[in-house]
């Protein structure tokens, strides 16, 4: 057995010994360890093949092919029959069309379709097995003591550790063998395992709420799996290959453009970009560490990971420009309604489909700079969202509420979490961090491919951006020198997750020019068949990573802020009346009033309910007018 092949089986194996196992330490050490393991294991593998990659056929693949091609019909008689059950009927269409199409398929028109190269590893499924790896390792990591703590808040939910957990391990296998997999059946079994997986999770608690977000992500899901099991049959019967390396090396035609829309359109779905993202949107009502690991390391960057794929034959083409403007259609719209929120995991996740939609952007543009700067974010979002995800539900377990105005009392409650969420969010909108280098470079892509109004775009939305980041580190600090609220320490479980993702944070921006040079450039060269070259000159650079060398000392300013500081302190102006504790003041009727201090939302003109249907109107146009065109044989 290769490391490849461990790869993806062992945490299949770790799920299955998660789910028998009832004893709870036993549990938890399996979880502990095989988390270890396979973020271990990631790392090797990267290390091993890194530098030469891997084209991988197998022997046995008719074995392989029996065994996906039962697990979709289970898979497929269990939705037909919960969606049943639940009156969900459009999931049991979804799954009652697509896997009979695709066994007619495989049965009757597969024979004769060599499969020359089964998975491929390459630069960039190195960057994303590290990405789901370590991550998704960490995140799995840190499930232990959440789900501890998770129980204990909502006593009325019924335990299901084991079964949660192991769905994790599961989700994490599947997304080793999609972004490895190259022959296109095996990369779909894979991508509807994610989307399962994903309903599963959603669903955890069983909740009226949970059970019908965990539907909507399903059958959005699945009809998005549909598109990609059209454009299989299609490009099998039309061009006589189930290979995706083959398949994105033709030359673009009118024929061509239309399987590379089917998988377009199940990406934007798997990316949640609109009119899809509600999906996502109600995946928040899952436990936290599921929230992170569909929000950041797997399931959405899947979709952003095939549109990479599929970007030489998106570019200057119909397809590329739909997928271009339904990206940009998102990015700002859900940075705009990111302003409006103050629940942190809604943040979180309006800025999630904000910064997929720059990404589809990018991947839509089509070259070798926005493609640079496009598996950047991929990168420094991955870290930094998983970083915030998971100190947002430990912040909950601390202080009792995920609300950012209440969070200007978590410096004194857990100063280290504090500090690690400050970074996170620096991390996501701060100068020089990843984040920002990237949209650096995808707005001089924009600008070089001609692309001014997504240059319009991205700078009204990355001021959006700054608008809902800065007031939620602002509360951070703003209760720096509270000190009338309990103390409180984080488990081992939790800690050190969040601690490793805070250091990643960093060390990414500062090794992105080495990340660049030995993946970015490799991979980007060999995929357009002509060198490639880093978009940022070297004194820029020298420029970030001295600002970024500077950043660094900014956390241990809060270090120094005690509870028996003696540095003198001003007190607020609060038109003379101030108490004297910067916390009370005198009233009009004379009495002590305590002092709030509360952001602006806006909620009347960037709340969801003012902009979701507009913005998904305009994106289902957007697309409405390119199936025309496709009608009429103007798609390129």
């Amino acid at each position: 057995m290769n490391l490849i092949s461990m790869l993806i089986l062992f945490p299949l194996i770790a799920a299955i010994l998660i789910l028998v196992v009832r004893h709870e330490k036993t549990r938890d050490m399996i979880v502990r360890i095989s988390a270890v393991v396979t973020a271990v294991l990631s790392i090797v593998t990267v290390c091993f093949y890194f530098k030469d990659g891997l084209l991988l056929s197998f022997g046995n693949e008719e074995v392989i092919n029996t065994i996906v091609i039962a697990v979709e019909v289970v898979l497929a008689i269990y939705i037909i029959f919960t969606g049943i059950k639940h009156k969900k009927y459009l999931a049991s269409i979804f799954a009652a069309i697509q896997t009979p199409l695709l066994l007619w398929f495989e049965f009757t028109q597969e024979t004769g379709i060599e499969i020359k190269t089964a998975m491929v590893f390459d630069k960039l499924t190195a960057i994303m097995i590290l990405i789901v790896g370590v991550v998704g390792s960490l995140i799995c990591f840190y499930t232990v003591g959440y789900m501890k703590d998770y129980h204990h808040h909502h006593d009325n939910l019924p335990e299901r550790k084991n079964f949660f957990m192991a769905v994790l391990f599961l989700f994490l296998s599947a997304m080793f063998g999609l972004v490895l997999c190259n022959n296109l059946t095996w990369m779909y079994f894979c991508w509807e395992i994610t989307s399962f997986s994903s309903f599963l999770l959603i669903g955890y608690t069983k909740t009226e709420e949970a059970t019908n977000n965990a539907f909507r992500a399903l059958i959005m899901n699945l009809g998005g799996g549909l598109g990609f099991a059209i454009a299989i049959v299609f490009i099998g019967m039309n061009y006589n290959t189930l290979e995706l390396s083959t398949f994105t090396a033709l030359k673009p035609d009118a024929m061509i453009m239309i399987p590379v829309f089917m998988l377009s359109m199940a990406a934007l779905t798997k990316s949640a970009q609109m009119p899809f993202q509600s999906w996502l949107l109600g995946a928040m009502v899952a436990p936290t560490p599921s929230s992170a690991l569909l929000h950041s390391a797997t399931m959405v960057k899947a979709g952003v990971y095939l549109l990479i794929r599929l970007a030489p034959l998106l570019g200057p083409t119909s397809v590329g420009r739909m997928v271009t403007l339904v990206g940009a259609v998102t990015f700002i719209m859900c940075s705009l309604m990111a302003i409006s929120q103050s629940d942190a995991k809604k943040i979180l996740a309006y800025s999630t489909i904000a910064n997929l939609g720059l990404i589809v952007i990018c991947a839509g543009v089509g070259t070798q700079e926005s493609l640079w700067a496009a598996i950047l974010l991929v990168i420094f979002h991955a870290i930094s969202k998983s970083l915030l995800f998971l100190s947002v539900g430990s912040t909950e377990h601390q202080i009792g509420s995920r609300d950012v105005e209440n969070m200007d009392i978590l410096m004194n409650v857990s100063r280290k979490l504090s500090i690690c969420m400050i970074i996170g969010i620096a991390g996501m909108f701060l100068a020089p961090f990843g984040m920002l280098i990237s949209k650096w470079v995808a707005m001089k892509a924009f600008i070089d491919s001609g692309n001014i109004i997504i240059v319009i775009i991205l700078a009204y939305g990355s001021s959006a951006t700054l608008f809902y980041w800065s007031k939620w580190m602002g509360k951070l600090v703003a209760g720096a020198n509270a000190h009338d609220q309990k103390k409180h320490v984080l488990s081992l479980e939790e800690q050190t997750p969040i601690l490793i993702l805070t250091g990643l944070t960093v060390i990414s921006c500062l090794t992105f020019p080495l990340i660049s040079q030995y993946a970015l450039i490799p991979f980007l060269s060999d995929a357009f068949g002509t060198t490639a070259t880093i978009p940022i000159g070297a004194s820029d650079v020298s420029i970030m990573l001295i600002m970024l060398s500077m950043l660094i000392l900014l956390p241990f300013g809060f270090n120094q802020i005690r509870k028996n500081d003696k540095r003198r302190l001003t007190l607020i102006y609060m038109a003379g009346e101030n108490t004297g504790d910067n916390e009370t003041f005198n009233s009009i009727a004379g009495s002590k009033q305590k002092v709030v201090l509360r952001n602006w939302y806006m909620e009347e003109y960037f709340g969801s309910n003012k902009l979701t249907l507009w913005s998904n109107l305009a994106s289902i146009a957007i697309m409405c007018v390119f199936i025309l065109l496709m009608i009429w044989g103007v798609v390129i």
